[in-house]
């Protein structure tokens, strides 16, 4: 993600992990949406999933240099 945004002319300007969640393993029977908020899976295992919360996610800030 960093090498992507980078070579098309950004500048990391910082990282935060104020959204990961060391809870999600990321392996589940409907990918990320077996989760909460979507809770795919419906009632299977929903108390499971509930507890692990939000999937894992990455905070990233980018500026884009003047010219």
């Amino acid at each position: 993600m960093v090498k992507l945004a980078t070579d098309a002319g950004f500048k990391l300007a910082g990282q935060s992990e104020v959204n990961a969640n060391p809870k999600d393993t990321k392996d589940y029977p409907a990918g990320v949406w077996t989760l909460p908020p979507t809770l795919k899976l419906g009632e299977q295992d929903k108390a499971k999933y509930v507890a692990i919360g939000e999937s894992d996610r990455m905070t990233l800030r980018f500026v884009k240099p003047a010219k």
